[in-house]
């Protein structure tokens, strides 16, 4: 059966099953997202209080085909947040689902409610002596629902993994309205298909998370931060080789930063302090959590003398105290806002095996550089291969002209990360942005399961059509 607009008719009927304030008319930052690509079409907006309310939602919407587009925090960059055509639907935001239900400090373990902000949930943990490990530029407008529908990343996912690592159960409304209850708090459990990991990772597109039950650590003891000049890439996989050698599973962090990224955020004018005489073409932010206070500052400072004697290291700055880690991070947290108000011309969120990231940085500028005159500012997750390769008009120039060869540029990044065994979503999710994407570089019988999946899950295709799959209207 096709998809029907959501009408009035419906919505009154409806009505009368929800809480009061549910419904409402749809505020206009509900319809916009980060990167301004699409515009929401949905006339209506309804935030639950507690997952019957999604489910009766749900329920009724199923029973009539109308689509329902759900809404974290609104800071998706691939789309999946929108609905920008077909028949208009119901945007369903979470956010007064925003309870802690549970914590356990000894269990190390915490349940929320998808709504909870991710700097709220962190700073809970935090008062506990515990730590949520998930960070990102977004975090305090960044919901944990959305974070497990995209399976965020973060700076954290070398030591920690990603939001599916930190994850132990969920609840789940289904499209016919079903609530699955599988907030389970087990490290272990063989029973069957995994669920779980099924629904996370899928964009809203095979159910509503409505809680979750994630992990807690022990908060380190100490932590040692410091910027490291480097060559090449390339020296920045052997310094992360020399890095796990010396201090194990301990590094937090290992983040890529390019000369670029500095420059824009001087020409953006953002405040960051700078702790080496010169910018180098190449750095690396490293973070060390240390899980006692015992020897760690001469174990940093020994490292550090040995790869500058070595010349790995071409120069380096080391965080005496907290304000200078701070400030350190705060070069890299803010490259991502420098890079929005500079405007790209082309955003790649790409992900490669370590071995082959310095080749591909190499062969990406050659090639891109063959399209005309462009500046590359290339940074990211150096530990888990995750880099943002991104590509920005010559200075002075509007990103608009280049609005004819953006689907050259992106198509020449996209191809050499496969053929360099990558993948061309590596945190933000295949959203709206990235379908054809994932029809050209993934395995068809990947994509014949996953078309399964979806089928057997969401038969009437309610849930946010045409993010991951396209939708034929």
């Amino acid at each position: 059966m096709s998809l029907k607009p959501v009408t009035e008719k419906f919505i009154n009927k409806l009505k009368k099953d929800l809480s009061p304030g549910v419904v409402s008319t749809v505020p206009d930052q509900y319809l916009s997202e980060p990167r301004s690509r699409w515009r929401g079409i949905s006339p209506i907006l309804m935030s639950p209080a507690n997952v019957k309310e999604v489910s009766t939602i749900l329920s009724s919407a199923n029973s009539e085909n109308i689509p329902i587009i759900p809404y974290g925090g609104g800071t998706g960059l691939v789309g999946g947040q929108i609905q920008d055509r077909g028949p208009a639907g119901i945007l369903l935001s979470l956010e007064r689902m925003n309870k802690i239900r549970y914590l356990n400090s000894e269990e190390n373990v915490i349940t929320v409610e998808a709504g909870v902000i991710l700097s709220d949930l962190r700073s809970a943990a935090e008062k506990e002596e515990r730590v949520f490990p998930l960070s990102l530029a977004s975090e305090g407008t960044a919901q944990i629902g959305g974070n497990l529908a995209t399976n965020a990343g973060g700076l954290n996912v070398l030591r920690y993994g990603s939001t599916r690592s930190l994850c132990l159960g969920l609840e789940v409304v289904f499209a016919d309205g079903s609530i699955w209850n599988g907030l389970s708090r087990l490290h272990k459990d063989n029973t069957g298909y995994d669920l779980k990991n099924l629904v996370i990772g899928s964009e809203g597109t095979l159910g509503i998370i409505t809680a979750a039950t994630m992990k807690l650590f022990s908060k380190p003891k100490d932590r040692s931060v410091a910027l490291i000049a480097v060559g090449s890439p390339k020296d920045a996989l052997r310094l992360l080789s020399e890095a796990k050698d010396y201090f194990g599973e301990t590094i937090s962090a290992f983040e890529l930063i390019n000369k670029m990224g500095i420059q824009f955020l001087k020409e953006t004018g953002l405040n960051f302090k700078f702790p080496l005489s010169a910018i180098p073409e190449w750095m690396v932010l490293l973070e060390i959590g240390h899980p006692v206070r015992f020897g760690t500052e001469k174990n940093i400072n020994d490292f550090f003398e040995n790869i500058l004697s070595s010349s790995l290291a071409l120069d380096g700055a080391l965080a005496e105290n907290m304000r200078q880690q701070n400030d350190l991070w705060a070069i890299r947290e803010n490259i991502p806002e420098a890079n929005r108000r500079i405007g790209s011309v082309s955003s790649h969120d790409i992900s490669l095996p370590l071995s082959e990231v310095s080749d591909f940085v190499e062969q990406a500028r050659l090639e891109i550089s063959k399209l005309g005159q462009f500046r590359i500012n290339c940074f990211g997750h150096l530990g888990d291969g995750n880099l943002h390769f991104n590509i920005f008009p010559e200075k002075g120039n509007n990103r608009e002209i280049y609005n004819d060869i953006r689907p050259t540029v992106k198509t020449v990044i996209h191809d050499l990360v496969h053929k360099y065994g990558g993948s061309v979503s590596a945190e933000h999710g295949i959203g709206r942005l990235k379908t054809n994407d994932l029809i050209k570089y993934s395995d068809p019988i990947k994509l014949k399961f996953n078309n399964s999946i979806k089928k057997a899950m969401d038969p009437n295709g309610i849930l946010n059509p045409g993010v991951i799959f396209e939708t034929n209207y």
